[in-house]
């Protein structure tokens, strides 16, 4: 039984409500997507200039900065069409539409870079067992021009909102901007030097520093995809927030979890001591969480019990309650 029900959406599905009191806000994404297609582009033109010229000068580091650079490309249509598909509104197969859709594409980019690390490994201690002779001056021009390129393509995603795919597409591009750091640098000793083994040394230099961070990466990732706590959100705090308000007894079945980058979701039972002021306290608690813990996709279930049974994980109205 609920005395109030607020809705944000207008979309259909909504009326299918029943048993429980929603207040939900637009899920929409805005038109970043662009963004990413332009960084596409500009990765997909360079890369196989350089994966050519690093054919022709034997080098692994700038095939390996080149095979990086077609592999975000691939990420970054993903990413795109994530973007694109997470702007459909939802339906009744689909009640939170598409908005999952660049979480899993974040994942698909994590994997990719596990695939292209594995690659660089492989490559490297073929060529210390068999080194090659390398053009160095080629290797320096292009890994110049590919650095240029990749910082235009990082300038490009920094100016759009962060979200969990734009993390990934700008992490696939910073590690290309090491890839020609480490082409420039083996171009420039193997021209001064004639020492070789500087070529892969530092791919598997540059793989290290890409497998921190995709670690890091598909870590934040599975955490999502989980249905876990967002990391900065202290699930402890909500509720007393929650079972602090007036006429809030206790708060139980809290569960706070991510729907999509930026876009926290919140569901609980709270036990008051009226219906009759729950629209008064749903409009406080919505209010609360906004402000307090930016969780703006709400459900919030009143229930009025004269004897509340023990019940785990719940936080009462006062801190001297037990349970």
């Amino acid at each position: 039984m609920h005395a109030h029900k607020h809705h944000d959406h207008a979309h259909g599905v909504d009326s299918l409500d029943r048993g429980e009191t929603h207040a939900h806000h637009h899920l929409g994404h805005d038109g970043r997507s662009g963004k990413l297609v332009v960084a596409l582009l500009l990765t997909l033109a360079f890369a196989g200039v350089e994966a050519g010229v690093g054919w022709w000068a034997n080098s692994l580091a700038l095939l390996a900065d080149a095979a990086h650079m077609i592999t975000d490309s691939s990420s970054l249509g993903l990413a795109a069409a994530a973007a694109w598909l997470a702007r459909r509104p939802p339906s009744l197969s689909h009640t939170y539409g598409f908005v999952r859709a660049e979480i899993l594409a974040a994942l698909i980019n994590g994997v990719l870079m596990l695939a292209l690390i594995g690659f660089i490994v492989h490559e490297a201690i073929l060529r210390f067992g068999a080194p090659r002779d390398i053009a160095g001056g080629a290797v320096t021009v292009v890994a110049v021009v590919g650095l240029g390129i990749n910082l235009a393509v990082a300038w490009v995603l920094s100016r759009g909102e962060s979200t969990l795919n734009s993390r990934a597409a700008l992490l696939h591009v910073m590690g290309d901007a090491l890839g020609s750091v480490a082409a420039i640098a083996a171009g420039v000793v193997i021209v001064l030097t004639g020492w070789t083994p500087i070529d892969p040394l530092l791919s598997l230099f540059v793989a290290a520093l890409i497998l921190v961070s995709a670690v890091r990466l598909l870590r934040e990732v599975l955490h999502v995809l989980m249905e876990g706590v967002p990391l900065h959100i202290h699930l402890e705090n909500v509720g007393r927030d929650l079972a602090t308000l007036p006429g809030v007894l206790k708060v139980h079945d809290l569960h706070v979890w991510t729907l999509s980058s930026g876009t926290v979701a919140l569901s609980a039972h709270m036990e008051v001591a009226n219906l009759s002021d729950w629209p008064q306290q749903l409009a406080a608690a919505r209010e609360m969480l906004a402000r307090s813990h930016g969780i703006t996709h709400v459900t919030l279930q009143p229930e009025v019990i004269a004897a509340a049974p023990l019940v785990r994980s719940a936080w009462p109205r006062s801190s001297t309650e037990r349970h």
